[in-house]
């Protein structure tokens, strides 16, 4: 049979984000699930203006589908129901190409409408599980009333991939200190509830003060002894991932260039 595409656009309430793990207990795997916040539908109406997101939603979740034609329309009329059952306000689907397009413009030009909104932004990269999201959303909420920043939260929903960005003028004194302190605390409650560090962006430099969230001081010397078989002068990409006292002095568990003295490599 053919094979077609479709998206499903739906509207969510507050505490609506149940639709995510709902449609994969069902059984149905979509080809994508991305959300964007209140903020984000906006900040992306005002500059591409697709006319296809609902305003006054709490966020929007694009589901595309793929597959035989008889499948896709199974699963669309059953997340259908799914969205309905978890009180979605608006449920727009495309199947038409040109709609598709529009819809995903606004996805992707999320990032870009952040920026036409504040004049930098600092964006993390945690993942969590699908049934923590509604919980975890709720802390970086917090996290943002707390320090007076606004967060804006676009992120891969089928995996959990979150991409807060954190709003921020670089000409305020401290503030890229405040956000990368920001940045710290969701890694830290990503982590809390099972998640990890980094879904796609990597440890680097930037998260490497957080590994010790995840991994012991043996897992992360085990680490690096594998490492030093490939890197043994420690020229390759140094000062990445691990830990160590210079650029983490606050770390309790901090993590020195390890040497690898063992059988001769080849």
């Amino acid at each position: 049979g053919q094979t077609v595409s479709d998206i499903i656009s739906s509207g969510i309430i507050p505490g609506g984000l149940e639709i995510m793990p709902d449609i994969i207990s069902s059984g149905i795997i979509p080809g994508g699930m991305e959300i964007m916040d209140n903020f984000s539908i906006n900040a992306v109406e005002d500059i591409v203006k697709t006319n296809l997101y609902p305003r006054n939603a709490a966020a929007v979740l694009l589901i595309e589908l793929d597959g035989l034609e008889v499948e896709v329309d199974r699963n669309k009329q059953r997340i259908k129901e799914i969205c309905e059952k978890n009180g979605a306000i608006e449920i727009t689907t495309a199947s038409e190409p040109e709609k598709r397009i529009k819809l995903w413009k606004g996805r992707k030009a999320a990032f870009a409408a952040a920026g036409n909104v504040s004049k930098n932004y600092y964006v993390q990269d945690g993942v969590i599980p699908r049934t923590k999201m509604a919980y975890v959303l709720g802390k970086i909420e917090g996290i943002s009333q707390k320090y007076g920043y606004r967060i804006a939260n676009v992120f891969h929903a089928g995996d959990g991939n979150l991409h807060p960005l954190i709003l921020y003028n670089d000409g305020v004194e401290g503030a890229l200190e405040t956000v990368e302190e920001i940045g710290g605390e969701i890694l830290k409650i990503c982590v809390e509830v099972g998640g990890s560090l980094s879904g796609e962006h990597g440890i680097g430099s930037d998260k490497k003060c957080y590994m010790p969230l995840m991994f012991n001081e043996t897992d992360l010397e085990t680490m690096q002894w594998v490492r030093s078989v490939f890197n043994p002068k420690g020229l390759a990409n140094p000062e990445k991932i691990f830990p160590i006292p210079r650029t983490c002095g606050e770390s309790a568990n901090v993590q020195q260039v390890k040497q690898f003295n063992g059988a001769e490599v080849f």
